[in-house]
């Protein structure tokens, strides 16, 4: 199965030391340029050695764009974002993981499937292969700073058995 993943997912699994699970659940996952470019900005020295090594290792890949970004794309999203939904749409990939709920809505709009880094998670749990999803969101709030609306996070842990 093809997947091309977006900056935040990664980033945000390295900061809390789960980037593991992408290999685990994918195999490979796809990155375009403008992903890669932002991940050599990333600030967190322990996520960047995560990522740098997933990169070495050949199962998170950089593979360039073949046509130019649409206008539409680059207008309305981050540039890695955009890169992220064009090589997935370039590609026919299976899935794209992408976060941002504008970034999102395209992919809707472009019939791809798409994940983000809160159902990386929940595919964990119900795999047994983390014990729990409500430590991984208090964890990805407090190391990565990451939003969770408080409805969202009622209905994952529903859908675990954790509510």
């Amino acid at each position: 199965m093809l997947v091309v993943s977006n900056t935040s997912p990664l980033s945000n699994l390295a900061i809390i030391a789960r980037l593991d699970l992408l290999r685990e659940q994918f195999g490979a996952v796809t990155i375009p340029p403008g992903v890669r470019t932002e991940l050599d900005r990333f600030h967190n020295a322990e996520a960047k050695a995560l990522l740098e090594r997933a990169i070495q290792a050949d199962w998170l890949r950089v593979v360039p764009l073949l046509g130019a970004v649409p206008d539409d794309f680059a207008l309305s999203l981050d540039s890695g974002e955009a890169e992220a939904l064009a090589l997935a749409f370039e590609t026919k990939a299976a899935l794209v993981l992408l976060d941002e709920s504008a970034a999102r809505l395209k992919a809707h709009q472009l019939g791809i499937a798409f994940t983000g880094v809160l159902g990386i998670l929940r595919r964990a749990r119900i795999s047994g292969r983390i014990p729990s999803l409500k430590a991984e969101i208090l964890r990805l709030r407090t190391d990565a700073r990451f939003f969770v609306a408080a409805p969202l996070e009622k209905r994952l842990l529903s859908s675990v058995g954790e509510a």
